[in-house]
């Protein structure tokens, strides 16, 4: 078993700034690539960004120079700092994590999301 466990999401008034954090734990051999997608309302799910195991990233265009990805490959865990936070940025956040457990198959496996709300 792999879990995925988010955190950092909350209530920010337009113009300010989140850390996202997404812890992953279970029976895990390697962690390839890492990211976060978010769905707001009425939307589908969309990437916002990823990290690959040697730091590439990669951002969507919405949120490329307001947002850094990060990650801690010893901690299995990855980041996002969001700055410059707008009302679209509101949505459901999931943190996405492509595994390669000890038994050796690779899945993708997903946190739970966590809620950001920008609003004044």
């Amino acid at each position: 078993q792999v879990q995925l466990v988010e955190s950092g999401g909350g209530l920010v008034q337009p113009g300010g700034s989140l850390r996202l954090s997404c812890a992953a734990s279970g029976s895990i051999f390697s962690i390839n690539v890492m990211g976060w997608y978010r769905q707001a309302p009425g939307k589908q799910r969309e990437l916002v960004a990823a990290i690959s195991s040697g730091g590439s990233k990669n951002y969507a265009d919405s949120v490329k120079g307001r947002s850094t990805i990060s990650r801690d490959n010893a901690k299995n865990t990855v980041y996002l700092q969001m700055n410059s936070l707008k009302p679209e940025d509101t949505a459901v956040y999931y943190c996405i994590a492509n595994v390669r457990r000890v038994a050796g198959t690779v899945s993708d496996y997903w946190g739970q999301g966590t809620q950001v709300t920008v609003s004044s």
